[in-house]
């Protein structure tokens, strides 16, 4: 069994850091075993693309650019090949603009440490290090004295009498329209930053009508001088722009707004042919021998001895100036979470 000193599992722009970060802190890459089935900059760059972000240009810059072993600023015509670098660095962007530059950093880092295609399907702790047993792994299992799972998110779904449409494809305009048509009526659940995307692209489509079901008013990001209101849980961009004169302003004709109870779904299900649920993420499974349910240290990462969660699936707890308590993420903010982290992870591991 080939054994490692670290493995990242995930290939993500959350895995790509712990990665650059390990390298950075003097790990020889060829002790780091980086395992993920794709190596597309996780669902960030295969299922998200179109999608606007919530996070400024500028920060998708300093992200590439904070991590050393990148070595973006080595990018051959990084500032001619990718749009990123044209774009407004106070605004928003689509994900696709730092998506293109990710699978650049990924490509470099596949070649400097140990990258297996593959999907780990199950760990063991034996013998103070973490067995890992992979889906279609020609030559066998390996193990690592510590891991990062950096495992990423998939969208929260309840059942549905009537057909639902997947989330990343509700949130691309063009998948969208291979969805519905206009004598379509849509139910939206929720009223995060996916949600009001899903309306406003619902509508653009020209569907029959939109029913928004939600449990909770709009909340809007408030920049202050030093620090943001509502940072991560805060509509931001276009899509709050959007939201206050489409929603909190003139609402169209054909979007409809209903509190989230049984009466009111009872009475406006029916009326839909199709739903989309934007009502949050769930942690990608991994199966691990004794702990029946992950739990980890919402300040630290740490799992259990040589074991660290990191990224959209194991975010850092914070507290605002106000005491609103948030899970935060955004590729920077994981940045400097793992700045923090990363000497407290060399110490806990095994």
């Amino acid at each position: 069994m080939t054994t490692y000193q670290w493995a990242v599992i995930g290939a993500g722009p959350a895995g790509m850091a712990a990665l650059g970060k390990l390298m950075d802190t003097g790990v020889n890459p060829k002790e780091i075993a980086w395992i993920d089935p794709e190596f597309k900059v996780g669902d960030f760059g295969s299922k998200w693309r179109n999608v606007s972000s919530n996070t400024k240009v500028d920060l998708f810059i300093k992200f590439l650019e904070g991590v050393q072993s990148f070595n973006y600023s080595q990018c051959p015509d990084r500032l001619k090949n990718y749009e990123l670098h044209g774009l407004d660095p106070s605004k928003t962007c689509l994900l696709k603009h730092a998506a293109d530059p990710l699978q650049w950093v990924s490509d470099q880092l596949k070649n400097q440490v140990n990258s297996i295609q593959s999907t780990v399907l199950k760990l063991k702790m034996q013998d103070k290090h973490w067995q890992m047993t992979l889906d279609n792994y020609k030559d066998g299992n390996i193990q690592s004295k510590n891991i990062v799972l950096a495992t990423g998110s998939v969208p929260r779904v309840m059942p549905s009498p009537i057909p639902v449409i997947p989330l990343e494809d509700a949130l691309d305009q063009e998948r969208l329209k291979k969805w519905v048509d206009h004598s379509d009526t849509v139910a939206v659940f929720g009223a995060s930053h996916s949600a009001i995307i899903v309306i406003r692209l619902l509508l653009d489509s020209g569907v029959k009508q939109v029913i928004n079901f939600y449990r909770s008013p709009l909340r809007y990001a408030v920049y202050m001088d030093n620090w943001i209101l509502f940072d991560n849980t805060g509509l931001k961009g276009e899509t709050a722009q959007w939201a206050r004169e489409h929603i909190d302003g003139k609402m169209p004709k054909n979007l409809t707004r209903v509190w989230s109870n049984d009466e009111n779904n009872k009475a406006y299900l029916p009326l839909c042919s199709k739903a989309v649920q934007a009502i949050g993420f769930d942690r990608r499974k991994i199966t691990i021998e004794g702990l029946p349910t992950i739990e980890y240290n919402d300040r630290s990462g740490i799992i259990a001895p040589g074991l660290f969660g990191f990224g959209i699936a194991f975010p850092e707890t914070t507290v605002d100036t106000f005491g609103n308590v948030e899970s935060s993420v955004g590729l920077w903010k994981f940045l400097n979470y793992l700045n923090r982290v990363m000497p407290v992870w060399q110490k806990y591991g095994n």
